[in-house]
Order: structure tokens, then sequence, then C-alpha cells
């Protein structure tokens, strides 16, 4: 692009130096033509003066000699002139030599510019090159880092469902070390063995009956209710069409039954003592209802219909919205909303809980929404032992982060009844828990989204920490209750 504008530049400028060399010449001939005329005026003065001399003769006129001062003067002048013509030339013939070094400058710095700027644009192409190169590679390191990720994930499950086989495995080992039969025991406990299994498989097929029944009772149960509601529709609207006046009074004491499938709260005619004698008596639907274990008041529960049975849920925790940092007496008492999140109560737990055998089922859902499950066998003992919890695992998809075996009491930020090397277990990490040796799994901790990442809000958080495993921060957990005598839900 430069080197064009190079050439009109110097073009240009020796046009400028060629005007002023014809201006120069031309000068040059109008002086010497001066030069020449004076001379000439100045000789035909002399000759006339002359002539008029020799025609006078008179010795009072002036010598001719007198004519040749006046020559001599000219002719010294025009000497200086000439001098001065000859210093102008060499002054503007070094003015011109100048002009030509300062082109030739000039045209020599368009020259390397125009180098420069190729060589800048050759740079610019490369440039755009490994960036087009980096933006692929970009690209492919981030597919590479995602597949990558759900690989780490795979592993994780993996670790983790090896990790339970082999605290199985241990187990069996430990049984079979301490228990070593005699051969005629081992072929009665194999004998035994294929009769539990032959009974096993029986009763898996009667299982397998009774709920294809229990399906086919289900449908018909809701066509029925829905004929009762289009029978119940057909008869208030010939009631509404066909009524009289005298007719009217009549039908004021008839009652037509009408069922809401939407209210939150329910009301059975006879109180249950838990959610799961709701369910065989009927009640198909998720929501709060009344209850009275044996030996208690009556109070509300919210019954979660799942597995082919019902759940009393003694907690649930969705959005952070209801602070879990309560007091031993609200613990005691329950606080929150049963249709959002809540803590039923110790009080109302041991009531239910006291009635016979029962488990504990542990929902727990992370950030990335992966939900994971543990099971446990538990007993829970009353306010004269502080709600000693007792616990052996049953089944879960998560390592177990609570101790087994082990009586575990319950404590609250303003009486920590498990004081520890001068370190207030529930006051440090909120909420009230049955806390073992301030481990870090609190489900009543506090409530805390992944951004937080300092170690003083992981402590407090809402967490789930095996002994030998990574932090699960979570989203959202709930803890149910289920009798034993019935068969296990996983």
């Amino acid at each position: 692009i430069l080197q064009p504008r190079t050439k009109t530049v110097s073009r240009k400028s020796l046009c400028i130096l060629n005007n002023r060399r014809v201006l120069g010449v031309e000068n040059m001939k109008i002086i010497l033509v001066f030069l020449f005329t004076a001379s000439l005026a100045l000789s035909a003065k002399a000759e006339k003066d002359y002539s008029s001399f020799d025609s006078a003769a008179s010795p009072e006129t002036k010598s001719r000699f007198a004519m040749l001062d006046d020559v001599r003067i000219l002719a010294n002048g025009l000497l200086q002139l000439g001098h001065g013509l000859k210093d102008f030339v060499h002054k503007t013939k070094g003015q011109m030599n100048d002009i030509f070094q300062k082109l030739y400058i000039f045209d020599r710095s368009f020259y390397e510019l125009s180098l420069q700027t190729s060589e800048i644009k050759e740079e610019e192409e490369q440039l755009r090159q490994t960036t087009a190169r980096l933006q692929i590679n970009n690209e492919e390191i981030k597919n590479l880092s995602q597949e990558m990720n759900s690989k780490i994930e795979d592993l994780i499950q993996n670790k983790i469902q090896l990790q339970e086989k082999v605290w199985g495995l241990e187990d069996k080992v430990t049984k079979l070390a301490t228990i070593q039969p005699s051969m005629q025991e081992t072929e009665e406990i194999s004998s035994l063995k294929a009769f539990v299994e032959q009974q096993d498989n029986n009763i898996k097929q009667l299982l397998k009956i009774v709920e294809d029944q229990h399906v086919q009772l289900d449908r018909q149960h809701n066509q029925i209710m829905e004929l009762e509601d289009k029978l119940n529709h057909i008869e208030l609207q010939e009631l509404s069409e066909n009524s009289f006046a005298g007719e009217q009074t009549e039908a004021e004491g008839i009652s037509f039954p009408v069922r809401n499938t939407t209210a939150a709260t329910h009301q059975p005619d006879g109180v249950a003592p838990d959610c799961t004698a709701l369910y065989n008596g009927s009640t198909q639907f998720s929501g709060v209802y009344t209850i009275k274990p044996n030996g208690s008041e009556a109070f509300d529960v919210y019954c979660e219909m799942k597995f082919g049975t019902s759940w009393t849920v003694i907690q649930n925790r969705v959005d952070g919205s209801l602070d879990f940092n309560q007091t031993w007496d609200a613990y005691a008492n329950g606080f929150g909303d049963l249709s959002e999140e809540f803590w039923l109560g110790l009080n109302k737990t041991y009531s239910i809980t006291k009635q016979g055998d029962y488990i504990l089922r542990i929902e727990l859902r992370d950030w990335k929404d992966n939900k994971r499950y543990i099971e446990y066998a538990f007993s829970l003992g009353g306010p004269e032992t502080d709600y000693t919890l007792q616990l052996s695992r049953i089944s879960g998809s998560i390592p177990n982060a609570l101790p087994e075996q082990t009586e575990l009491r319950f404590s609250a930020p303003d009486t920590d009844l498990d004081m520890r090397n001068d370190f207030n277990c529930p006051e440090n990490y909120l909420g009230g828990w049955w806390h073992s040796e301030c481990e870090e799994t609190n489900l009543n901790g506090k409530y805390v989204a992944p951004k937080s990442r300092g170690r003083l809000h992981r402590g407090k958080g809402l967490y789930w920490k095996p002994k030998k495993g990574r932090y699960y921060l979570l989203k959202s957990t709930k803890i149910m209750i289920h009798p034993t005598d019935l068969k296990s839900f996983d």
C-alpha cells in the first residue's frame, strides 16, 4: 500500500525541483539581458558625449577621459553584481543539494516503513492462525474436562459400591472366623439354606400376587370413586333442574357427599397411631394428617406415601427458608410448617417409636440433584435419657456417617450434654443433633450454598461426612420412620 504513495511523493518532489531550476535559469537570462542593455546604453551615451566634445572642440568642456571614468564605475558595479549573482547561484545550488538529500532520506524512510508494514501484516496473519488453533485446542480441552468429570463421578460411585461390598464381605469373614461349624452342621446349614431359599421364592411369588391384586384393587377403587363423583354430579344437576318451590324445603335437609382430593390437611373418621395405619385404612395421598399414638395426645404429622405404604416424616429441609439453630425446648416440641420445612419434635417422635420397632430412613440430595439414601434399625430413648439414639445400618446407597451400636445423646446450642475438650459441638456447628465427638455430619446445621468455600462455613453447613470419604454438601434432606413389622422398602 505504501510503495505507490512513495513513488507519487517522489514524482511531486522532482517536479518542484525542475520548476525551481527553470525559474533560476530564466532569472539568470533576465539579469544578463539587463546587464547587456545597460552596457549598450552607457556606450551609446559615451560616444554621443565624445562626438559633441569633438564638434565643440572647446577647452572648457569635459575631457573625454571623464566619460571613461563613468564607464569604469559602471563596469565596477556590473562586476559586483556578477559576484552577487555568482554567490546567489552557489547558495541556490547548496539549497537544492539539501533538498535532494532530504528527499533521498524521505524516500528511504518510506521504503523502510513499507517493509515494516509488510512484516506487520505477516505477523498479523500468523497471529490470526495461532488464535484459531488455540480456540480449537480450547474446545478440545473443554470436552476432555467434561469427559474426565463424568468419569470421576463414575469412579466415585463405583468406589462407594465397592466399599459397601467390602464391608459386607468383612462382616461375613468375621462371622465365618468366629463360627466354624462341623461337617454335620454344615450339611444342616446347607439344607436349611436351600429350604429358606425355596420358602423365600414362594414368599416372593405370593408377594408378587398380592401386589398385583393390590394394584387391581387400587384401580377398581379409583374407578369406583370416579363413578361416585359422576353420580353425585348427575344427582346435583337433576336436583337443580327439577326442583320446585315446595320440594326445596324438603331437599334442604339432604346432603350429598363431595370428595375433596386437593386438601392438604385430612381428618379421617378414626384417629390412627401413625401414618402406616392411616395407609392401611385406605388413605392413599401424601399430606398432613392427625394421628394419636398409644398413650399420647393427638397431633398433626406429614405422611408421605411411597414404596406401597406410608412413612411418618420427622424432618424436612428443602431450601434453607427455616432457621434450625433453635433451643432445646424447640427441638423437644417441634417447629416449622409441616407443608414446607419443619422438625416434628423429639417428644412426638418418641411417642410414635415407643409403640414398637421402627426403621429410620434418611434421604439426601446434593447440589447436582444426585439422590442417595440410607436406612437404619434404630431405637430412641425418652426425655429422661436425653432422647438417646442407637443405630444399626440396614442398607443404603451412601457410606455411613453416623456411629453404629453407640448411644448418642441429643444436644442443642443452649444445653450441650456432651462436652469434650471444652468444645461445644452444637454451639460451633449450629442446630441440635445427636453429636458424636463433634463430627461434621449434622443434618440440622446451617443451610449453606456451594459458593461458600470457607472452612468455618463448611463446618457449620449441611453436610454428610463419612469417616473415610469426602464431604457431601447437601441441598435437601428428609428423615422418615416406618414400622419394621412390614416388608422392607428399598
